[in-house]
């Protein structure tokens, strides 16, 4: 197993580190998906059953698309 890291951001965004990216043959636009367990989380190439399941959950969640929600929710 090897390690590669990567730094936050002050928008919480990071650089995928180039090992990472040829493992898992990333592109430039293609979505990724953050398998969480506990306190581990495993990174991989999204799969058209991730994209589609948050298509269809961004639908349910514009109910809380507001500025003021944005606001009151900006800290969590």
């Amino acid at each position: 197993m090897s390690t590669a890291t990567s730094k936050l951001t002050r928008k919480y965004q990071a650089t995928i580190p180039a090992p990472v990216r040829a493992t898992l043959k990333l592109e430039a636009g293609d979505a990724i998906a953050f398998d969480v367990d506990g306190d581990e989380v495993r990174l991989r190439k999204a799969r058209p059953f991730d994209l589609a399941f948050t298509r269809a959950l961004e639908q349910t969640l514009e109910e809380w698309s507001s500025k003021a929600d944005e606001k009151a929710y900006r800290d969590l």
